[in-house]
């Protein structure tokens, strides 16, 4: 085994650290633009008087850096080569989302609404294994170039982790001589749709509560008459670009989705396994930025004469989260490895369980990381100027939105006992 990491992603590192400095860091400080990563950054970024949405200022200089970064070649790097992309595999951007995010707050990389000057698209690969000849014909043009910006709505306001269960249906019906369907329900938590072009549905198509068969994933114009955004909601790290959004007699033609129908819950889990991973990886490299940067202070600090590293109360909850950090890293690169080596859809059933463990534990990490930081630099470390409560505000919510931790320790569990995936067959086999 070789754990050393391949000579051209590490020139690759290099190379975006380059990037970075020529051409973010002074976009960063033009105009004022800091006031989005200090103190003000909460106040700043919020429009309070539209509904807590994102200000249009903010978005549009998140814009301005993946411009840039898309001209230098990095904004598509994970995309496949055959959609423009580098081709870049899970294991790169595992490693390349510790980096970034271990460099702490900044333009470069600010994961509160998923920004990143190597972006992460999980529609991109989703839709390259999933859709059809026809479908790729009719919308990956607009997809790839950026003119097709989808909102996902799965989660339900009586339904969450129990995705099976939704009540959001889509039954067949004709419209002037066409055939279509028509799609009433209501989604949680559709991030981006006040920029959306369209909205991904998941809507049950046939079958009854709980079978995983009978899911469609509908492709729907935000535009579309029916389609209502009833409120943003208001979480604890804002801006919110989080609706509830309902669908009313939502008419749409008959081939408006992506997969198959009765398939769509398939796409589903194939955008979860490749986020989590990558979230995991970033949470993972906050954790890292919050240590190091406790054990920084630590050192210059100097209470009654002398400095505050000396302490074992202070050392010992930094070494306890630096190990569990150093662990973690192999597990998540390893298993971003596996990932690349196996067919994507086999990834759920093989070690859908190792991406759980890997995305679980890296979010209870970065909270505990940032807390000890926290405490680590004592008043200062409460303020917002230090980064420290953003980094918990903002990763806080991961345990619960990439799929709740316990559901996540539930899959764990599953394959651990042979409930499923690969020990299932043997302990059947042994009347276990």
């Amino acid at each position: 085994m070789d754990f050393n990491l391949p000579p051209e992603l590490v020139a690759y590192l290099a190379e975006l650290d380059s990037f970075i400095e020529a051409k973010i860091k002074p976009l960063e400080q033009r105009d004022d633009n800091m006031r989005y990563f200090d103190h003000r950054r909460e106040y700043e970024r919020t429009d309070w008087d539209a509904g807590g949405l994102p200000k249009k200022e903010w978005e549009d200089l998140l814009g301005q850096a993946r411009r840039l970064a898309d001209e230098a070649g990095h904004l598509r790097y994970a995309w496949p080569q055959e959609l423009g992309g580098k081709g870049g595999s899970n294991l790169d951007m595992a490693v390349i989302r510790e980096h970034l995010a271990a460099k702490g707050l900044g333009l470069h990389n600010d994961l509160q609404n998923e920004h990143s000057i190597v972006g992460n698209n999980p529609f991109i690969l989703m839709f390259k294994e999933f859709a059809t000849n026809a479908q790729y014909e009719r919308d990956g043009e607009n997809l790839l170039a950026g003119k097709m910006r989808t909102g996902f709505g799965l989660t339900e306001p009586e339904h969450g982790s129990d995705a099976t269960w939704m009540d959001t249906t889509a039954v067949r019906q004709d419209k002037d001589g066409q055939p279509g369907w028509l799609i009433q329900g209501e989604k949680m938590w559709t991030t981006g749709m006040h920029v959306a072009t369209h909205v991904m549905v998941f809507a049950r198509t046939s079958g009854k509560d709980g079978d995983a068969t009978g899911i469609t994933c509908f492709i729907v114009p935000a535009d579309t008459p029916g389609v209502k955004i009833e409120e943003y909601l208001w979480t604890f790290n804002m801006p919110t670009d989080h609706p509830r959004v309902s669908f009313t007699d939502v008419w749409i033609p008959e081939d408006s989705y992506w997969g198959q129908v009765d398939r769509g819950l398939g796409l589903g889990q194939s955008f979860v396994h490749q986020n989590r991973i990558r979230q995991a990886a970033s949470s993972l490299g906050a954790a890292v930025y919050c240590i190091e940067e406790s054990v920084k202070y630590a050192r210059a600090r100097k209470p009654f004469g002398k400095p505050l590293a000396d302490n074992q109360a202070i050392q010992w909850p930094l070494v306890e989260l630096a190990t569990q950090c150093e662990m973690l890293r192999w597990l998540i690169r390893k298993t971003a490895w596996d990932m690349d080596h196996m067919e994507h859809k086999e990834i759920e059933r093989q070690i859908s369980d190792k991406v759980s463990m890997c995305n679980y534990w890296a979010n209870r990490l970065v909270c505990e990381a940032a807390d000890r930081a926290m405490q680590v630099h004592g008043g200062i470390g409460y303020s917002r100027h230090k980064p420290f409560e953003h980094i918990y505000r903002h990763h806080r919510r991961y345990r619960i939105t990439e799929g709740a931790e316990e559901i996540q320790i539930r899959k764990v569990a599953a394959f651990l006992f042979g409930f499923m995936g690969p020990k299932k067959k043997a302990y059947a086999e042994a009347g276990l």
